[in-house]
């Protein structure tokens, strides 16, 4: 998961943050990095919150804490950390977007400081990044180094979207063809955007991930490999293990 930062003491907190207006919208200002914090920007064209869909399930995978559109010729697989599944990779030919969902504070967008922690993490590692505004608004293009199949160094590109929910955040990552042809990632955006989030009414501190669960006719594949660890481009999030597959689910 994302590292957390320290929280501050309560008194402080409600003593030191001050409401601002930046550019005519509502902020809060943090003391601790003088970041400003603005709320979650609208969404107009999704990932949708549960209460915003009348029948989630229509048309979607049933997650749990996601619903996963479905769309003919993926493949779903989940990925664990521990005991728990928290996130879903939708592989459709040669590219894939990897799904993910955390707990957020109520009214405070948190995508702004995780692009900043991913971006310093993979420049760590002496990758390459680029801050765009794409489709699904502002991402990462990063090119993160990798070890190819002969023994020898090279990068692998990869996009980082994120969108900020009612108390939730979603992040994507897409990789294969999706992360440098636009139009291999449309199919991509759209499933990243057709998403519904259920955050539950249940207390979860901030970037806690908001656990998934198997679709009840879920069909199990064996890995005959060894397991690879998950989501080596996390920029600061837990190592995930790759998880049982899914396949041919629509």
């Amino acid at each position: 998961m994302f590292g957390r930062r320290k929280k501050r003491d309560a008194a402080d907190g409600a003593a030191g943050e001050a409401e601002q207006v930046v550019d005519g919208v509502d902020a809060e200002a943090d003391e601790e990095t003088g970041r400003v914090r603005l709320e979650p920007a609208p969404r107009p064209d999704g990932p949708w919150d549960s209460s915003e869909v009348r029948e989630p399930g229509e048309g979607r995978v049933d997650l749990g804490g996601l619903f996963v559109p479905g769309v003919d010729g993926m493949e779903l697989r989940v990925e664990v950390a521990g005991d728990a599944i928290v996130a879903a990779t939708v592989v459709l030919r040669d590219s894939a977007v990897q799904l993910q969902a955390f707990a957020a504070p109520k009214r405070e967008g948190i995508w702004g400081e995780v692009r900043e922690e991913i971006a310093s993490g993979i420049t760590q590692q002496g990758g390459i990044i680029d801050e765009v505004e794409g489709p699904l608004g502002w991402e990462l293009r990063a090119q993160v180094p990798v070890q190819l199949p002969d023994g020898t160094g090279g990068f692998q590109v990869v996009r980082f979207v994120g969108v900020d929910g009612p108390r939730w955040f979603l992040r994507g990552v897409i990789s294969g063809q999706g992360a440098v042809q636009p139009q291999a990632a449309g199919l991509l955006e759209q499933i990243f955007r057709d998403t519904v989030v259920v955050r539950g009414d249940g207390p979860m501190a901030p970037r806690d991930p908001i656990v998934l669960k198997l679709p009840n006719d879920a069909q199990m594949v064996p890995e005959n490999v060894q397991q690879e660890e998950g989501s080596r481009f996390a920029g600061g999030m837990s190592r995930l293990q790759r998880g049982p597959e899914i396949t041919e689910v629509r």
